[in-house]
């Protein structure tokens, strides 16, 4: 039987160097964290969030100067086996217009648009490189916004040019529940009908970990990742309870049943044991996920509690951990932890040097940065980095100033980074 104090992680790359001062880590992730624990606390966080995003972000842009300049002497950083990183930039592609973005994606027509998430309950559409005026869909007044909820996810159905068909994933007002819902383009392409039809309700405890990310795997069928339900810990131990949808992966077919079937080769739609939708479990806040286009991996980012992101690359009745596990690591150390029967992550990173909020994102197949090909792209909500993970290693890429909230893809497998501020951008080569 393992135990896991004794284990060594599945990866180490977590960009600390042994010869910085641990007082500076600690000063440089100590407003971040409390920022995460605020969002953790359930009624406080609205109150005290946007006041702490501003204080976490002006000590987040003065420690990356100083460690930037640091990390120059020393040669250091995040890159694990990698000397010569891929050299990229952020091309502006919206810089004004945008009210809390929180996802873009593509809608799977040829159009070559965009579409982005407000997370107050807009969709708006970005087309040849320019903001459109109204929003495609406004559901403002059915969703519940602040801290981590609000609209949170938006998948087009992968026959949206024939049927007009997508659906989004919101917590709804007044209880904060998640609804998955279906709507239609109208005749305007540029305009949606506001009829819903509601697919899935899941109730929420706790005002965070909602998860969010809805998409459509190579499968045809509608992945959703849900977060554990809130709090801090787990207090339910939601994740691991099979018999109830939060702190899992979800695979339902929206093409059968109503309002929806579930596939037949999930892990318990045949031989019990558990919910039907389940396709994966132990997961804290799947925040965000893709599918990489040329493998069919389904890459997730599970947004840790105070120690440890990581990265899953999800199987079908695979059990990820929480709240086993944080990361490669048992959750109560002290204690230590069995983890038979457990997944662990294919990479992870510690809560330091301003880290705090893994946001995953894709791997890069698209043709105009050559070098990032087959790299796993994802960042950091406080400290604003972006990384690339291939076999393994984790290489920092880019820092920036950006409250990074999400990436995104266009038709062409190209890859965008979002702004919680209001900004859009393209990741290019130098």
């Amino acid at each position: 039987m393992k135990d896991a104090r004794r284990a060594e992680p599945a990866f180490t790359g977590e960009g600390r160097s042994d010869a910085s001062p641990r007082t500076t880590m600690v000063l440089k992730t100590l407003l971040c964290r409390l920022f995460k624990k605020v969002r953790m606390q359930g009624g406080e966080e609205a109150r005290s969030e946007a006041d702490l995003a501003v204080r976490c972000n002006d000590e987040r842009r003065s420690q990356r100067r100083r460690w930037a300049f640091f990390n120059s002497l020393l040669g250091a950083g995040l890159v694990v086996g990698a000397a010569d990183p891929p050299s990229i930039r952020l091309e502006l592609v919206v810089g004004r217009g945008l009210s809390n973005p929180v996802y873009v994606t593509h809608a799977r027509d040829g159009s070559g648009r965009l579409f982005v998430l407000e997370q107050q309950g807009r969709i708006r559409i970005v087309a040849a490189g320019r903001l459109v005026g109204a929003p495609y869909l406004d559901i403002t007044d059915r969703v519940l916004a602040g801290g981590e909820r609000g609209l949170l996810g938006l998948a087009f159905h992968p026959k949206f040019r024939e049927n007009g068909r997508y659906f989004v994933n919101y917590t709804r007002s007044p209880d904060g529940a998640t609804v998955v819902s279906e709507f239609r383009v109208s005749a305007d392409p540029n305009i949606s009908e506001r009829a819903e039809r509601v697919i899935l309700t899941i109730g929420q405890p706790y005002a965070n970990h909602n998860g969010g990310m809805i998409e459509f795997g190579p499968d045809s069928y509608l992945y959703i990742g849900m977060g554990d339900g809130g709090s801090a810990g787990d207090p339910g131990n939601r994740a691991q309870d099979r018999n109830d949808l939060l702190g899992k992966m979800l695979r339902i077919d929206v093409d059968r049943g109503t309002p929806y079937a579930s596939p037949s080769d999930n892990p318990f739609a045949v031989s019990g044991g558990g919910r039907h939708e389940i396709y994966a479990w132990g997961l804290r806040n799947p925040w965000r996920f893709s599918f990489d286009r040329a493998t069919g991996q389904l890459y997730v980012a599970d947004v840790g509690q105070n120690a440890w992101e990581e990265i899953n690359i999800v199987q079908r009745g695979g059990n990820y951990g929480w709240r086993i596990m944080e990361g490669a690591h048992c959750f109560r150390p002290r204690t230590g932890c069995q983890t038979d029967g457990l997944e662990l992550p294919v990479a992870e990173y510690a809560q330091e040097l301003g880290r705090c909020s893994i946001i995953g994102g894709y791997v890069y197949r698209g043709r105009q940065v050559p070098a990032l090909l087959g790299s796993y792209l994802y960042g950091d909500f406080c400290s604003g980095e972006i990384f690339g993970l291939r076999d393994k290693v984790q290489t920092l890429l880019l820092a920036t100033d950006l409250a990074i909230s999400s990436f995104g893809e266009d038709e062409a497998g190209e890859v965008y980074v979002v702004g919680h501020r209001g900004s859009i951008h393209k990741i290019v080569g130098r």
